[in-house]
């Protein structure tokens, strides 16, 4: 009775979030900004982002076998296999910062170092196919070289520096059993278990397939013309696989399982997103933080201006592909090449609304490190390439 009570709690607030009326407001500036990006968030980013990710999280601990986990991304696990393939995640999920999380969460309860779920928590975000494409085509092609090696070689960087700082408490950890039924998953065959999750990927992929710009033809644009006919596929393929190849107490071992993840991280992502709205305003609307002064703040290439972009970037919340219109007009203010890099690598990988959920995974210590990692080697790989190319 009482999760029943928090469903609907949880169900409500968004449902509030969502169909939220912003013509009643008496007033405007940073606090509507607040209310207008959260219901944007809701109607954006829940139902077609966030619900298939918790499922996909609770899929990886329920069905994801344990044992498969420690081999590939285990302490154990061979450390250039695991940093490797943690490292180019992103190129397959084209998601934000928040909506990795729930993925992240579930590869990291069922045993995952932490060295290699720090390096897939950063490069899901941070390696977005479309997203480096349109950064190389709108912001010049060295920025959109330069996002891609450098999201995936701070990457490993930061994976492997975590797992050098808390090595001693990873020790110590035991991966959580979760819902996981040993006996029932022997029954199913490996390629099963590949085609189930490749199903529930492509869901979140094409259902959120960015707009290519004005003028484009080809490829991209026949995927996103065909978005909804390929995302029906997918979903077709899993009620399928549910129906024929599932019992029924595994169904509802993932329900429980998704809704475990639903009811922890949900509420700080709606929470961040409205202190990020009420602190930074949304693109073209202003936040207590008036965007002058940050155009003010990040031209040129001082450390300064790198490190400001970092943190401002690290702070604020990017949908995706959203940055690269933002970063546009950004350097048409005058922003320098190294503080715009500084802000794509550490802006789509983290945010505010992430850092609460991630704290509540983590805790408050190896979330701040992992923050402060983001922030100086994003400074850092700014300053550089400001130096060089700037």
């Amino acid at each position: 009775m009482k999760e029943l009570r928090t469903l609907f709690l949880i169900l409500g607030i968004f449902l509030i979030c969502y169909f939220f009326p912003l013509s009643i407001l008496p007033f405007k500036g940073p606090l509507f900004e607040a209310f207008a990006l959260l219901r944007w968030y809701a109607r954006e980013h829940v139902i077609l982002c966030l619900v298939p990710a918790f499922f996909i999280a609770g899929a990886i601990t329920v069905f994801l076998k344990q044992e498969s986990v420690m081999k590939y991304f285990g302490p154990d696990a061979n450390k250039f296999l695991a940093y490797s393939v943690a490292s180019v995640s992103g190129t397959i999920l084209a998601v934000c910062s928040c909506t990795v999380l729930p993925i992240f969460s579930g590869i990291y309860k069922r045993g995952a170092g932490l060295g290699p779920a720090s390096t897939f928590l950063y490069s899901g975000p941070a390696i977005n196919v479309l997203a480096i494409i349109l950064s190389a085509r709108i912001l010049g092609l060295d920025i959109g070289i330069a996002r891609a090696l450098g999201a995936i070689i701070l990457s490993i960087f930061i994976g492997l520096l975590m797992h050098f700082f808390f090595l001693s408490e990873e020790k110590k950890r035991k991966p959580e059993g979760g819902f996981m039924v040993s006996d029932l998953q022997e029954d199913r065959p490996l390629w099963k278990t590949t085609i189930y999750f490749a199903s529930m990927v492509g869901i979140l992929v094409f259902a959120n397939w960015g707009k290519p710009q004005a003028g484009d033809h080809g490829f991209w644009t026949l995927i996103f013309n065909s978005k909804w006919i390929i995302t029906a596929a997918f979903l077709l393929l899993l009620g399928y696989i549910l129906f024929r190849w599932f019992r029924k107490e595994e169904l509802t071992d993932w329900t429980f399982s998704t809704w475990g993840f639903s009811k922890q991280i949900l509420p700080l992502l709606l929470m961040g997103v409205l202190v990020s709205g009420l602190l930074l305003g949304r693109p073209g609307f202003e936040g207590l933080i008036p965007s002058r002064i940050v155009a003010q703040l990040v031209g040129g290439n001082s450390i300064f201006a790198n490190l400001f972009a970092s943190i401002f970037g690290a702070f604020m919340y990017f949908a995706t592909l959203t940055e690269v219109p933002i970063l546009q007009g950004l350097i048409g203010s005058g922003m320098g090449k190294g503080p715009a890099l500084a802000l794509l690598l550490s802006g789509p990988a983290v945010s505010l609304p992430s850092m609460l959920v991630i704290n509540s995974i983590l805790g408050f210590k190896k979330t701040a490190v992992f923050v402060l990692l983001v922030i100086i080697f994003s400074t850092l790989c700014g300053l550089a390439f400001g130096m060089l190319f700037g």
